[in-house]
Formats: structure tokens, sequence, C-alpha cells
């Protein structure tokens, strides 16, 4: 983890400006950091469209960047409870989606104050928890939200098989 660069790091709500940007990375960030943990996982042309759609997701939800020296680093989206898009599966809970890092970034400690925000951000909603799903064999991933506190939450699993079957987590706020 370098410090260095959380602690240059911004955390800033997303602007409309940064759509592309953040469009941009979160299929970079997909299509390779994510496949070196799951090399089966294939993203279709369609799934990078709806990556790309950021301003969709604006109008839901809140969209957070990691901004290092002026460059968008790292994005995370925080939906509230009923949005539509949202998989949180409890009344009362946020849902985390879409948490990326820009592969220049990758690894240097930028999801931690990502993370930390949504957090902040869920609590002044007056939520119970912020939900999420990490897809499955993905355990390093899943090892970053437990060490923030995210409990396994198998009632919240989410079934897409054969293409994707999705573990929950979830992090009690209250």
């Amino acid at each position: 983890m370098s410090t260095d660069v959380v602690k240059r790091a911004v955390i800033r709500e997303a602007r409309p400006d940064d759509d592309k940007v953040i469009g941009d990375l979160l299929v970079e960030a997909y299509i390779t950091q994510y496949a070196k943990k799951l090399p089966e996982v294939v993203y279709s042309e369609e799934r990078k469209t709806f990556l790309r759609d950021v301003a969709s997701k604006r109008k839901v939800c809140t969209l957070l960047v990691a901004e290092v020296d002026g460059e968008v680093a790292g994005t995370v989206a925080l939906y509230p409870p009923g949005a539509s898009g949202s998989e949180a599966w409890l009344p009362r809970t946020a849902d985390l989606r879409a948490l990326a890092t820009s592969v220049r970034f990758h690894g240097q400690g930028l999801a931690q104050p990502l993370l930390a925000e949504t957090e902040v951000l869920a609590k002044r909603w007056g939520v119970d928890a912020i939900s999420l799903h990490v897809r499955r064999g993905a355990t390093g991933v899943a090892r970053m939200y437990e060490r923030r506190g995210y409990q396994r939450a198998p009632e919240g699993d989410i079934d897409r098989r054969p293409d994707v079957y999705l573990d929950a987590y979830l992090l009690p706020l209250k």
C-alpha cells in the first residue's frame, strides 16, 4: 500500500465531466485486474457499455471518485435504499457497487478512503447497513471487504448461473 498516494487522494462526488473517465476506468479495471483474478470471466460489449453508462447511474446513486494530483484514480457507487439498480436485499440498506481503481493506481490503497467515504455517506443517510456483492471466487476482493468489517450474508446471494454467482456481504452501521 502506498500511503503517499492515499495521502494525496481527494475523495469527492463525481461530476458530469468525469463520466467518460469513470466509464473507461471501470472497463479497464474490470477487464485487466478482475480478469487476473478470474480469467474465466468474459466482459461482453453489452457489459462494457453498461459500465460506461455513468450518467444513468448518477441519476439513482451517489458516485464518488478518488482524485490523485488532478487525475481520477478510483471510483465507487453507493445506492440509497430502494434506488433503481440497487441489489440490497434488506430495507434501510445502502448498496455499494462498482468499486474500482485505475490500473496505474491498483494496489496502492485507494479503495480504503473510497470505502471510508461511503460509510460516512451511508451514516448521513441514516441507513442501518451497507450491502454489496462479490463474484464467487474473488477471494482477495472478499477478504478486503471482510477486513473493513463486512460480514458474509448468504441470504442476499444472487444466482445468475451459469454465468454469475454473487456472494452477499453486509456492513452493519448501527
